[in-house]
């Protein structure tokens, strides 16, 4: 691949990532049936990936504040036995309707894309 058609896929990448990390944080949060810090929540990402994850661990706590500033998630900090205080996030009532709504969402354009993808048959 030349240097410039990298550039373009790296470009092309970031932008679909700031577009479906939260949802992915969200539904991460709601099949969890405990609290997860940040490094418990990358690592859940990272066992999800059949490659390398496309997201990393340092762009999550803007997303993670986000979405609790917009109460979707809700967080303790709690004192760690190994280092600093951790911040643990849960998903709200109110976070898991939005979930549903952008479960939705997310397949009505996963399937115009990939029916656009194959031909035009979406």
């Amino acid at each position: 691949m030349t240097e410039i058609s990298e550039s373009i896929v790296r470009k092309f990448q970031k932008e679909l990532n700031s577009g479906t990390v939260s949802l992915v944080l969200l539904a991460i949060l709601d099949q969890s049936s405990e609290a997860l810090y940040g490094y418990q929540i990358a690592k859940r990402l990272e066992g999800a990936a059949a490659e390398s994850v496309p997201v990393k661990q340092g762009t999550l706590y803007p997303v993670l504040r986000q979405l609790e500033a917009q109460g979707l998630l809700g967080s303790t900090v709690e004192p760690s036995v190994s280092g600093p205080p951790r911040r643990y996030y849960t998903i709200t009532p109110t976070g898991r309707e939005v979930l549903e709504q952008w479960k939705v969402t997310w397949s009505r354009t996963r399937d115009f894309v990939d029916g656009t993808l194959e031909g035009g048959r979406g």
